[in-house]
């Protein structure tokens, strides 16, 4: 293919979608100073492409819990931005949970990311699961609530269907949306969401979008979290392990062409998984035509 007709391939997708598409934004609570300046800088660069939110994961210690909190608050009043706490029932009591979201509440937070946790090794609690935290925080107050689905399954689900019903107990407990584990074969997700309207979810699921950088430690949070890696996409990056600019060109390229084809299938809400990091996702949302006022 030559060069200049990629280049209208790209000018097509902008013509497509010309911005016509929501986004939101992932990050994760930096572990030292250096890790939190570059937060705070890809922040900033993804602020101006306005964002329905951003969100903020959450450690199931105290010491990660205590920085999302901070990282949060910062965020909310110090850009004008929503943002939004993962919270999970996790290594905390219910009234623990309960101060935490009345905090949260207090400070003008009104979204959280609603999830079970990972089960530390030897967790004898009495199971609480994402369904109860939903329940809990509407209790609270009436905030907004995102919760996790898995296109391709939880990796500790029974079956499908199980994971399927579970999700419907957490819509049904009052989360207002949920948001998709990060998936690269499209049918799957488009599937999924038949599936989830055969058993009465009605609720939008916005897919998860992680432009991969770095190909082999993909392929490990994959084994983990039960995610296919298609094998045209191993092809994609061979070659390009001391290659980091165009690893990055061909995350673009495939994230790029997952939003254009998700969005003909009616998908207006994408969630970018950033790792912290502006300049891949900000490309790519450009090129989308989602882009500064």
């Amino acid at each position: 293919m030559s060069y200049a007709k990629e280049i209208n391939i790209l000018n097509q997708t902008v013509a497509d979608l010309d911005g016509k598409i929501n986004v939101s934004f992932e990050f994760f609570p930096p572990k030292n100073e250096k890790m939190e300046n570059m937060l705070w800088e890809s922040i900033h660069r993804l602020k101006g492409l306005q964002p329905k939110f951003v969100s903020v994961t959450y450690g199931a210690n105290s010491g990660e819990r205590e920085r999302t909190h901070s990282i949060v608050k910062n965020i909310q009043n110090e850009t004008g931005l929503v943002a939004v706490p993962h919270l999970t029932g996790i290594d905390a009591t219910p009234d623990e949970l309960r101060v935490i979201a009345k905090d949260y509440w207090d400070n003008g937070i009104r979204g959280i990311v609603a999830l079970r946790g990972d089960e530390p090794p030897g967790y004898a609690k009495q199971p609480f699961y994402a369904s109860d935290l939903v329940a809990l925080l509407k209790d609270v107050a009436d905030f907004d609530i995102s919760v996790a689905a898995y296109p391709e399954v939880h990796p500790e689900a029974k079956s499908a269907q199980a994971d399927l019903l579970n999700l419907k107990r957490k819509i049904d407990a009052g989360a207002n949306r949920a948001i998709t584990q990060f998936f690269f074969d499209v049918d799957s997700y488009l599937r999924f969401r038949d599936r989830c309207v055969t058993v009465g979810i009605d609720a939008e699921i916005i897919p998860g979008i992680l432009p991969v950088s770095n190909f082999k430690q993909l392929q490990k949070m994959a084994a983990i979290t039960n995610v296919k890696v298609p094998s045209w996409m191993g092809k994609m990056y061979e070659g390009l392990d001391d290659d980091q600019t165009t690893r990055n060109l061909v995350a673009a390229s495939i994230a790029m062409d997952m939003v254009k084809v998700l969005s003909k299938e009616g998908v207006k809400d994408f969630h970018f998984y950033t790792l912290n990091r502006a300049e891949l996702t900000y490309a790519i949302c450009h090129v989308l035509g989602v882009r500064p006022r």
